[in-house]
């Protein structure tokens, strides 16, 4: 940790070790927000676009000749055949599926689901095999499922749920962003989101060479005088990922500290409990690392406009 007086002002830390004390103690468990627990709007979007054909496979349910009736309606509506892998809860419309594995001999069929507008026999057949293998036609025979438009309501809030992960990485963007900005509005300085190596270079004219070709920063502040690059991250639950980001940060400050650039990392979460050694190692290395509680004292702002 680069420290400095202003340490003592928003922190009331003398020095590094007293600023990562400070740190491991305030990391907190949960930026749950409302909107982590399903996106609706995308959960909605994603309905939308198959409603009509969930309602015309809304016709099988409790059909006797269950296979002809399908296959007639595959017939007169073959774009319905898109629809049948999400009752799976998959997004895939291609599957290689294993059919014989006994006595060491592997075959495998393969199951196309992207039909757009026509369709023939051939396809009408491998979809009946498909739905009939994987339980689909015993769920519409039994009645199970009284609505397969609700049904799929309901798969696709359980496949949105996945990302909650990822949206727990948006809501520290979001958190850190709404601190940036009235920061850089104040004080008229640049701010890009998500910035890229070329958007840099085209929006600002400044070259950043980094460490992999695929390096995005979360945000980018451009002041009179230096060039700040932020990357931030929540960590809920420990695992072997931290010690290996730990490191990456690591050698990422290295790359862009010896452009004359500066590189603040701000992470938080009680995952970081269980790896505090990784990251106390990368706290001593690099200039600047924050997490939620001291970028809220106003300690980043500090920084930032003081051009540390």
């Amino acid at each position: 940790m680069k420290f400095s007086p202003v340490f003592k002002q928003y922190l009331g830390c003398s020095d590094e070790s007293e600023v990562f004390k400070y740190f491991k103690d305030s990391l907190t468990d949960s930026i749950t927000v409302w909107d982590y627990f399903v996106d609706w709007k995308k959960v909605i979007k994603n309905f939308k676009e198959i409603e009509i054909n969930l309602n015309l496979l809304n016709y099988l349910i409790g059909k006797d000749n269950l296979e002809e009736e399908l296959r007639q309606l595959l017939k007169q509506y073959p774009k319905i055949a898109r629809t049948i892998p999400i009752l799976l809860a998959c997004r895939t419309a291609n599957f290689k599926i294993l059919t014989e594995y006994a006595g060491g001999k592997f075959n495998h069929e393969c199951f196309n689901f992207s039909h757009k507008g026509t369709i023939n026999d051939k396809d009408i057949e491998t979809i009946v095999i498909f739905t009939k293998k994987t339980g689909i036609l015993d769920i519409f025979r039994n009645k199970i499922i009284k609505s397969i438009p609700d049904y799929v309501l309901g798969v696709e809030v359980g496949l949105d749920s996945n990302g909650r992960k990822n949206r727990s990485g948006t809501t520290m963007e979001t958190i850190v962003k709404n601190i940036l900005q009235p920061i850089c509005q104040k004080n008229n300085f640049s701010l890009i989101s998500q910035a890229t190596p070329s958007k840099l270079e085209q929006d600002w004219g400044v070259t950043v060479k980094v460490d992999k070709a695929n390096r995005k920063f979360d945000f980018a502040v451009k002041t009179e005088k230096a060039l700040y690059l932020i990357e931030t991250n929540f960590y809920g639950g420990g695992g072997s990922k931290l010690k290996a980001t730990a490191g990456e940060y690591k050698g990422l400050f290295d790359v862009i500290s010896s452009q004359g650039h500066k590189f603040i990392w701000i992470t938080d979460g009680l995952g970081w409990k269980s790896s505090l050694r990784s990251l106390e190692e990368t706290f001593d290395r690099i200039d600047y690392t924050f997490n939620l509680k001291t970028i809220s004292t106003g300690l980043l702002a500090e920084i930032i406009v003081q051009q540390l």
